[in-house]
């Protein structure tokens, strides 16, 4: 387990993952979500190589992964609340 948090500390990786949840929580559809979270990630990664580091694919990844998780938190909690009334 410490070497997992060590590896999310690296780059800031959690915070990918957190930034990219939330831009899936907030998409409005699927295709939303999917879009915005490559351009969002992407934006991340031209950002990063613009400031003299360089592109991280695991960030791009973890972004977008984050993205679509947090569509699916969204649309689980949808369906709970459709089920429910």
């Amino acid at each position: 387990m410490k070497k997992v948090i060590q590896w999310m500390e690296e780059s800031h990786r959690w915070l990918h993952l957190l930034l990219g949840m939330a831009f899936g929580i907030f998409a409005n559809g699927l295709y939303c979500a999917i879009y915005g979270g490559v351009g969002v990630a992407g934006a991340l990664e031209f950002k990063d190589g613009q400031w003299g580091g360089k592109p991280d694919v695991i960030d791009f990844v973890l972004t977008f992964a984050g993205t679509l998780a947090g569509y699916g938190i969204r649309a689980f909690v949808l369906k709970l609340i459709w089920l429910w009334s």
